[in-house]
């Protein structure tokens, strides 16, 4: 969610828990206006909380005029200073996936994972088993989790961004906000990340699709069937989606406005459970 609006988007989103002190508040709000100056960025958004043991991480990103190519990841722990997270790797990303249970919130607290490979004895048809030690450093597991929850459920109404044809994404300026018939679509709602499944249309169904503003993955999509709830509140004033996926994760949008956003406020673990759930 916008840094700019704050105090009014935290209450969008204070029906699935996520809820911030007037001190939290009045800290971001201070330490993003910083943040923004120092790094030059177009916009810094409230990306939302990781619950830990010990501590929680606070988390903000932010972002060039280019939202999808331009994107930096901090984390404070007491909304005051930030550190920055350095983007993971494909070959890190596998290694933090083998630890296991919460965050302690130390972020320079190390995982333990005792991996047993078996290696072939010399001049023996045996084979004996050898215990490998492998350390995960936390910090490095908090930017892998922050990557997955934004490859899985980041999530922005259609026709908010529009794609040039160099390429670049841009926020689109005649965005008014979706009608309510249009908010109560999961279709209406795309995946901000670059599209796994729009590639695998037949150009008979690219036909009807608009280029600049349907380059995204919608939702809809999304398997399992159903990993998504959507519920209107205060009537038709306002949508949120919500991810069963990563329980935590809400999306909310206030139809007819440009008004939208999301956060996620939980323990950074993917309910692998979904699919027998539903």
């Amino acid at each position: 969610m916008d840094s700019d609006g704050l105090h009014l988007a935290i209450d969008y989103v204070g029906t699935s828990g996520l809820i911030l002190s007037p001190e939290q508040k009045a800290c971001l709000q201070t330490s993003f206006v910083i943040l923004k100056s120092e790094g030059k960025f177009h916009k810094v958004y409230f990306w939302g909380k990781i619950l830990g043991v010990k501590d929680d991480y606070f988390i903000a990103q932010g972002v060039g005029i280019d939202g999808m190519a331009e994107k930096r990841t901090f984390y404070s722990k007491d909304c005051v200073h930030w550190a920055i997270l350095n983007p993971v790797s494909a070959e890190n990303k596998e290694k933090t996936k083998l630890a296991k249970g919460r965050f302690t919130g130390d972020p320079s607290y190390e995982f333990e994972h005792i991996e047993i490979k078996k290696i072939a004895v010399p001049d023996s048809e045996e084979m004996q088993e050898e215990e490998e030690t492998i350390m995960i450093k936390e910090e490095d597991r908090l930017s892998a989790v922050i990557d997955d929850i934004d490859q899985d459920v980041f999530i922005v109404p259609r026709g908010a961004f529009t794609k040039t044809p160099t390429g670049k994404v841009f926020e689109n300026r005649t965005f008014e906000g979706l009608s309510v018939s249009e908010a109560a679509k999961q279709g209406s709602y795309l995946h901000f990340r670059d599209p796994i499944k729009l590639q695998e249309k037949t150009l008979l169904q690219k036909a009807n699709m608009d280029k600049a503003l349907d380059f995204l993955d919608p939702i809809d999509e999304d398997i399992p069937k159903g990993c998504w709830s959507l519920q209107f509140e205060r009537g038709s004033g306002l949508v949120t989606l919500r991810s069963l996926q990563w329980i935590g994760y809400t999306f909310y949008h206030v139809p007819g406005t440009r008004q939208y956003g999301s956060c996620y406020c939980g323990t950074g673990e993917m309910n692998k459970d979904l699919p027998f759930m539903l």
